[in-house]
């Protein structure tokens, strides 16, 4: 993970409000929630988790996670400085 992505994942992970835990019978699937697993999966791999044949189904589904996630980063920034801009 590079520190770019690592710092991305910080301010989003930082826009939810600490100790609100979803209801345990929730269906919701957070922005929050993706980058976590974006996480675990890198950490899950460096620890060595998958065997060598798995690798070739984790990573391209990290990757399709790693751009969506990339692309809201990047769509928030925006909405941020239109934001800035019109104050």
């Amino acid at each position: 993970m590079t520190e770019e992505q690592k710092e991305m994942q910080e301010e989003m992970v930082s826009e939810v409000p600490q100790g609100s835990q979803p209801a345990p019978d929730s269906t919701e699937l957070t922005v929050t929630d993706l980058a976590q697993l974006r996480q675990i999966i890198d950490v899950a791999t460096g620890r060595g988790a998958f065997k060598a044949g798995e690798m070739t189904q984790v990573g391209p589904v990290y990757d399709k996670l790693d751009k969506f996630l990339n692309h809201i980063a990047a769509q928030q920034q925006a909405q941020q400085e239109t934001q800035a801009k019109s104050e």
